[in-house]
């Protein structure tokens, strides 16, 4: 998800359409939440990792 986010945020800035940079900005901030909370312990989606 972190990487969809990023490859959508830097397709965002090139063509200049705003609605990508913001799709892009969430998807890394909801993937990197995601991630925060996998690595500390907690089980998210019904498992205990999420890559």
């Amino acid at each position: 998800m972190v990487v969809l986010g990023v490859i959508l945020l830097i397709i965002g800035f090139l063509t200049g359409i705003s609605i990508l940079w913001t799709i892009g900005v969430i998807l890394v901030v909801v993937g990197l939440v995601l991630w925060l909370l996998g690595a500390v312990g907690h089980a998210v989606g019904g498992r205990r990792h999420y890559w």
